[in-house]
């Protein structure tokens, strides 16, 4: 099999960001946006995802964290087009539910190659930490649209945002480690059009 790896390195005027993803890992991480919360959620959507993710990122925090939650998505979603690859023998679909707590999230994954969202996740306060709560959302929708994933996101019940955001991060790593995994009964791609 085909090492399945991706760097990928984006410069704007806004970030600066460089992420090293491998599928195929153990769970490896270093993560360093300069937002605090999203290295905790990151860190561990790799820890449960059994992903390596390296992630470096410059952004203009003096103006706030939305440039560089949203680039991060958008490069975490072309690492995961990229190590994808030709998508031969690739499960595809999968599904996670995460407890947390009180909280109850469910994340639905199709690698179709036909980005689409659904994110069912009404939250209540404004911030969690540093970072605007709206903001996860929008790292979502930039994942999504850049690594060409259908990914429904709902929050079942839950009260407590960071509860709420580490289930949605640990749901969304388990369901794209499986929908992401290789089975050797699977000829080409799982399609019945022949391409994804």
């Amino acid at each position: 099999m085909n090492e399945r790896k991706a760097d990928i390195s984006r410069e704007t005027n806004e970030t600066k960001i460089a992420i090293t993803l491998n599928l195929d890992g153990n769970g490896l991480s270093n993560v360093k946006t300069g937002v605090e919360f999203l290295d905790h959620m990151l860190n561990l959507f790799a820890k449960h995802g059994l992903f390596d993710l390296d992630i470096s990122c410059e952004g203009d925090l003096g103006v706030d964290a939305h440039h560089s939650v949203e680039d991060i998505g958008i490069c975490l979603g072309l690492a995961f087009e990229k190590a994808l690859g030709d998508k031969k023998g690739l499960v595809r679909f999968a599904h996670s539910y995460f407890p947390m707590d009180e909280t109850l999230a469910r994340v639905v994954a199709d690698l179709s190659g036909r980005p689409y969202l659904i994110y069912s996740a009404k939250i209540e306060r404004e911030r969690v930490g540093s970072l605007d709560a709206e903001l996860i959302e929008e790292f979502w929708k930039a994942f999504v649209a850049h690594g060409r994933i259908n990914l429904h996101i709902e929050l079942l019940y839950g009260r407590n945002t960071h509860h709420i955001f580490e289930a949605i991060f640990k749901a969304a790593a388990r369901a794209l480690c499986l929908a992401t995994r290789i089975d050797p009964r699977v000829e080409g791609v799982p399609s019945t059009k022949g391409v994804i």
